[in-house]
């Protein structure tokens, strides 16, 4: 049985290793330099708007079951800021040195306007539902291409992706550091871990609004405040941690990674999977909001972009530079980032570390079955289907994650991962002229001294056939 999965890993690796070396890497980058340039900076030039928009009261329809600006900024960052915050980036410094951080700033720049122009497709195509509003890139692939076969293979992609795949990583995460710290056994964890994020679900997209906009909050600035007081007590390293990462990032200086392409590589696996900017998720919580213009959560999730990356990764890369740990054989992952903080803080720093993860990851476990959830509902209206999904997702697959190894869960995350941002990001591309012209609109809007742009179909007349949601 060990040596198969040795033997199925050994092949994800390889064709994980083609996808991004060739195709994944020089595609992201691509489009978001476009989209930066054709949205005339966006995540630049309203940064203002963006917070204003976590504070945003659009008029009400009367359903008091409409999910809100913040609550589905908090669910989006609630299944960004997770495993791979802690220890992705924790990872990235151990393969590709410490100009991987530097690559992973990169994408998150870039990638925000990606996030802004997926994000306000996903609004644009909502559908109405009985929860809220439903929609994502299966939907404005299915209405704004009307490509049914593409539509579908996405689908299926996500929920493999978010639903399973991704799931098992964060429980895989959750369990190592639970034993790093008090040694409990992973199948105990995971089992625990199985029942509470069952509970969650089984209550739909209310519950996990709810408990996201609860646990985000707390668990972004606990730690952030935590990573400064480490950058504080070493002030004197900082400027030397600068000069490291871009020294690395440019192949001036080799540490651990052995090359400039498997810093950028490594950089840009784990920037992406971290910041999700382009792989289709985000936009499938960004469709539930009730605004009263797609391109408020268009700025929302470019403004959780920057939240993860340029805020949480940053805080566990300097964490883990500052300590001089990561060269250290055998130590990677969520190990290295607990070793880190014990070397600044003591021993109660694994303690923390164990207590942050598992609540980033849970989180990412409940908000990546919800992405599961919306693209099922695309493909099937049987309950059946959803509650089998809702038990291999949160209960199989978690428990999978718990007793699998860390290499096997995150080669099977990377390789569905490469599959679906090339799907989106094919599907981007060709509707982003749609984009473009909200954005002028809301601008325009925003220039004659309108305080609060709204958007109904009649405003863009080649699609409003299609716009259910905006009459």
């Amino acid at each position: 049985m060990t040596n198969n999965l040795d033997t199925i890993n050994q092949v994800i690796t390889t064709v994980n290793d083609s996808l991004w070396a060739y195709l994944l890497i020089g595609a992201l980058i691509l489009c978001g330099l476009y989209f930066t340039v054709r949205t005339r900076f966006v995540q630049f030039t309203m940064i203002g708007d963006m917070f204003r928009q976590l504070v945003d009261v659009s008029p009400s329809s009367g359903n008091k079951k409409h999910i809100s600006s913040f609550q589905a900024f908090a669910v989006s960052v609630a299944t960004r800021v997770g495993t791979g915050n802690l220890a992705g980036v924790a990872t990235a410094i151990a393969v590709g040195g410490p100009g991987a951080v530097f690559w992973m700033w990169i994408i998150a720049l870039v990638g925000s306007a990606t996030a802004f122009v997926e994000a306000t497709l996903a609004q644009l195509y909502k559908r109405p539902s009985s929860e809220s509003f439903i929609g994502g890139p299966a939907y404005y692939i299915l209405h704004g291409l009307h490509n049914k076969w593409m539509a579908v293979l996405f689908a299926v992609l996500m929920t493999l992706t978010f639903g399973l795949s991704y799931n098992s990583i964060q429980s895989n995460t959750i369990c190592e550091a639970m034993h790093q710290a008090f040694g409990f056994s992973p199948i105990i964890v995971g089992l625990i871990i199985s029942a509470i994020a069952l509970f969650i679900v089984f209550g739909g997209i209310q519950r996990i609004a709810h408990v996201s906009s609860v646990i985000v909050p707390i668990m972004a600035i606990g730690y952030f405040i935590l990573a400064l007081v480490v950058v504080i007590m070493n002030i004197d390293l900082v400027p030397h941690v600068f000069r490291l990462i871009v020294k690395s990032a440019f192949g001036f200086e080799q540490v651990a990674g052995g090359g400039l392409g498997m810093t950028i590589m490594i950089g840009v696996k784990r920037g992406l999977f971290s910041n999700e900017a382009g792989e289709g998720s985000a936009p499938n919580v960004a469709a539930t909001a009730h605004v009263s213009h797609p391109v408020k959560q268009g700025l929302i999730q470019a403004l959780g972009v920057f939240t993860d990356t340029l805020l949480v990764c940053s805080c566990t890369a300097f964490m883990v530079l500052i300590s001089g740990l990561y060269n250290t054989e055998g130590l990677q992952g969520i190990q290295l980032t607990q070793a880190s903080l014990s070397l600044h803080v003591g021993s109660w720093g694994t303690v923390f570390v164990a207590i942050a993860i598992f609540l980033f990851a849970f989180s990412s476990i409940i908000g990546n079955y919800y992405y599961g959830e919306a693209n099922i509902r695309f493909m099937t209206d049987n309950k059946t289907v959803l509650t089998v999904f809702r038990i291999l997702s949160c209960g199989v697959f978690v428990f999978i994650g718990a007793v699998a190894s860390f290499e096997f869960v995150w080669n099977l995350g990377d390789l569905f991962m490469a599959l679906i941002t090339l799907c989106n990001l094919i599907a981007i591309v060709l509707l982003s002229k749609y984009v473009f012209k909200l954005l002028d609109n809301y601008r325009g809007q925003k220039r004659r001294g309108i305080k609060n742009p709204t958007f109904c179909r009649s405003d863009l007349p080649e699609v409003a056939e299609e716009l259910e949601a905006w009459e």
